[in-house]
């Protein structure tokens, strides 16, 4: 049995983790993920999904804050990894981690890379107005996904997609070609493929200030960031100097030729929306900074002075 270290952090690492705990040639012989950290108002400590799986299934958990450590380093090599399996970790995988196991360290990325390498390849997929994203499994070396690839997988992306739904069904996917290609690998039957730095590309994670919402770019633009910014780090406008999440849009019919300016607040029958640098995009559900989330409608009948207010 292949002795196996799984590392990874967020739900998006879940079923990988299921699938390799239901290999009967892998035994996995430790399961790192980032340290809990405090949320929500009472700043109670939260497990991070992967531990809380990991502990049902009596697998043993490693926390460390860093790996770069000696210490850190010391307790992963007395594991004796065979093989180390990565899926949103989080955390930088040093030079004498990556040359620890004989049959290296395989990355679980979000993308066709060389496409989109970095912390946020979905979002960066949606807000781009992709159609086709999908799984690469490729080794991992010093750089940012530069690493060879072993397999890809390809999905479609939904015209209702957000990041959080999206992911979802990447994780599912990227699960799946693991199971399928992990046999290969660890009989070397499998000869890794460079990547085409020509293609290549970068997605950074975005900060939270990056949510807010410029309403001189095009709908189309806008309607692809409230998909791709859900659920993190959401947008948002302001409106009375708060702040007015947008929590769900669409791109409305309604022709903008108007003499609203960049910004305003438009009503219709039977919608709500704002005037952008072309179209206008309609507002479905939003939330108030101190406020439940509500529907768009709603909201506007429920304060004055909404419609026509200039937004931003």
């Amino acid at each position: 049995m292949t002795r196996l270290v799984f590392m990874g952090s967020p739900d998006f690492a879940v079923p990988a983790l299921g699938k390799l705990a239901l290999m009967p040639d892998c035994n996995l012989v430790g399961v790192y993920t980032q340290p809990d950290k405090p949320a929500g108002r009472g700043h109670k400590l939260l497990a991070p999904p992967i531990k809380v799986f990991a502990a049902k299934r009596n697998l043993p958990v490693f926390q460390p804050r860093s790996l770069r450590e000696p210490e850190a380093q010391a307790e992963l090599a007395a594991l004796q990894p065979e093989l180390i399996v990565v899926a949103a970790y989080g955390l930088i995988l040093p030079r004498p981690v990556l040359e620890l196991p004989p049959h290296g360290c395989i990355n679980i990325h979000a993308s066709l890379l060389p496409k989109y390498r970095g912390a946020a390849p979905i979002l960066a997929a949606i807000l781009n107005g992709e159609n086709l994203t999908g799984i690469t499994l490729m080794q991992i070396d010093e750089g940012v996904d530069t690493g060879p690839m072993l397999a890809q997988a390809r999905l479609p992306i939904r015209p209702d997609d957000t990041t959080g739904t999206l992911s979802a069904r990447l994780a599912l996917l990227g699960a799946d070609l693991l199971a399928q290609t992990l046999p290969g690998w660890l009989a070397g039957e499998i000869q890794p493929q460079a990547q085409d730095e020509a293609q290549a590309s970068f997605a950074p994670r975005l900060s939270k200030e990056e949510g807010r919402l410029d309403w001189t770019q095009p709908a189309i633009a806008l309607e692809r960031r409230v998909r791709a910014c859900d659920p993190w780090p959401g947008t948002f406008t302001l409106w009375n100097n708060k702040r007015l999440k947008i929590i769900k849009s669409q791109i409305s019919n309604l022709k903008s030729e108007i003499s609203n300016q960049t910004g305003q607040v438009v009503q219709w029958d039977g919608g709500v929306g704002v005037v952008t640098g072309a179209g206008v995009l309609e507002l479905l559900e939003v939330q108030l900074e101190g406020k439940r989330a509500v529907c768009a409608l709603d909201f506007a009948r429920g304060q004055a002075g909404f419609i026509g207010a200039q937004l931003g």
